[in-house]
């Protein structure tokens, strides 16, 4: 394997069924660097601290704003050395020493900032978010960082694979955020593919992004979340149309309420999987004030924990009724639509992966049009895009996938409308709609998917719906995906739910950014 890559203890060597994982080495002469913030977002006047190892005495180290012009900010050495890394660092954190305290000047503007480590012979680079000390922007996005956490495989373990558990190879349940961002997760490599892929009809699925990604020196996890597969391109993007942009992060909105006040619009993009209890209650408040929030993001589906320091995240995911010992069941790490959680997703987003979440890869919708099937055409957000009923919005570009949020429905006269009993908590207007699905098709063993498969339709099945008879089975797995409108108390959620709408802004395609530019910048009428 290249660079620092590892193989896990059952690896298989198969780039989409394999586990191997990225990490620092044990020995203490090979050329290496390594390095973490305490924190994952700060404020002007703050202090950052960097906790680093090395196989040399100095690091040579750069921080910069990521912009569509980078703004190099701080070019210094500090100490290195070598320091031992715990096999549950994913899990506990990495506890190497700090080696910096950096007081963040008020004149640190709010974005991305990227930290390049250089010693001779590697580099590596992390992230960090700085708010604005005053808003200085009309909008603010909210940075994915519960996704980011829940995908990073640094050190062998996230929510997906790991080296926890009796036999030492299952998921983890908790991560840490002490401890590198992945490669792939601060910056994409040239020429890496995103996740859409339509493998030739009876045929096994492939996966392209994770073929490269094995045979790179890259995580497999790089495409689904980090702050280089979604936001990144976005606030480019957003940079190049002269849209200004604070940022605030996930972690933010679960410690203060008050993350959003000064803001009247925000904005989500790609992979928002992970929230806690107390995010959804400070954007549900903002909401209800009058906050607009524009939400071009797929697959809003886990209730987590964070421990009181944040730097812990807990999701039990599938195993959470046998091993999660919270007092009220409402907390369950489980599905948000979990009859035991009691707060359907729709409620805050107007949508729910549990109603998606697959289209555009696998044998999952894989060969749809890769783009949302226009129903209300005369809808504010597509005025002036030439789009007519049943045209199709950013197939070109494949804005469609690969996971996405939809919502049970009925159609009347050929307009679908939110069908009963979903717990939604306002009204909500479906704008375009296409199919997505849970569950892997396959017409026999020479096509079958052995990474989606039927796993997650099942998984689904059982937990929401409380059992895997045809008929839950059934439900978990016909879904959709919606653009949608959802008015909640004074406010209102534009929800464009695919992780990938983002695929339109880097392809140019004119009426995805037309929509965009409405969404984030005109009046919502």
């Amino acid at each position: 394997m290249k660079g620092f890559f590892v193989a896990g203890p059952l690896d298989d060597g198969d780039p989409v069924t394999g586990h191997y994982y990225e990490t620092a080495s044990d020995d203490p002469a090979r050329p290496q660097v390594w390095a973490y913030t305490d924190k994952i977002s700060y404020a002007p006047g703050e202090v950052l601290r960097l906790h680093a190892i090395s196989h040399t005495d100095q690091i040579a180290v750069t921080i910069w704003r990521d912009d569509l012009v980078p703004d190099t900010v701080l070019s210094s050495t500090i100490p290195g050395g070598f320091a031992p890394t715990p096999p549950d660092c994913a899990m506990r954190g990495c506890d190497w020493p700090q080696r910096a305290a950096i007081t963040i000047p008020d004149h640190w503007r709010s974005g991305v900032y990227r930290i390049t480590c250089d010693v001779p012979g590697h580099r590596s680079e992390h992230v960090f978010a700085l708010r604005a000390k005053d808003r200085a922007a009309p909008l603010v996005m909210i940075l994915c960082t519960g996704t980011w956490c829940a995908y990073n495989d640094w050190g062998g373990s996230n929510h997906y694979q790991g080296l926890s558990g009796p036999s030492g190879h299952e998921f983890a349940a908790h991560v840490s955020l002490h401890r590198p961002w992945a490669t792939g997760f601060a910056q994409w490599p040239s020429a890496a593919p995103r996740i859409p892929h339509a493998s030739p009809l009876r045929t096994r699925p492939r996966y392209p992004h994770m073929e490269f990604a094995r045979a790179e020196g890259v995580s497999k996890k790089y495409a689904s979340s980090g702050w280089a597969a979604f936001e990144r391109p976005f606030m480019h993007w957003c940079a190049a149309q002269d849209i200004a942009c604070d940022v605030i992060t996930q972690h933010d909105l679960h410690h203060d309420p008050s993350a959003l006040a000064a803001y009247r619009r925000a904005v989500i993009v790609g992979h928002d999987e992970y929230w806690t209890w107390n995010m959804r209650d400070h954007l549900d408040a903002w909401v209800d004030a009058g906050g607009e929030l524009a939400r071009f993001a797929g697959n809003f589906f886990w209730q987590t924990r964070l421990s009181d320091d944040l730097s812990i995240q807990t999701c039990h995911k599938s195993r959470a009724e046998a091993e999660d010992d919270v007092a009220d069941p409402q907390h369950l790490t489980s599905y948000w639509d979990h009859p035991a959680v009691g707060r359907p997703a729709v409620a805050t987003m107007g949508l729910t992966g549990s109603a998606g979440v697959y289209a555009g890869w696998s044998r999952c919708a894989a060969h749809g049009t890769g783009g949302f099937t226009v129903y209300r055409p005369d809808h504010w957000a597509l005025r002036d895009t030439g789009l007519g009923y049943g045209d199709i919005l950013g197939a070109a570009a494949r804005v469609f996938g690969y996971e996405v949020d939809g919502i049970d429905y009925t159609m009347t006269h050929g307009l679908p409308s939110p069908a009963d009993g979903t717990g939604l908590a306002g009204d909500l207007t479906i704008i375009a709609l296409s199919p997505a699905t849970t569950l892997a098709h396959a017409t026999g063993p020479d096509d079958a998917d052995g990474f989606i498969g039927s796993a997650d339709a099942e998984d689904l099945a059982l937990r929401v719906f409380g059992s895997t008879d045809p008929e839950a089975l059934g439900r978990a797995s016909r879904g959709n995906g919606c653009i949608a409108e959802y008015r909640r108390g004074k406010g209102a959620v534009f929800n464009a739910a695919s992780c990938e709408w983002v695929a339109g802004l880097i392809a140019a395609d004119e009426p995805v950014e037309e929509v965009t530019r409405r969404v984030l910048l005109q009046p919502w009428r």
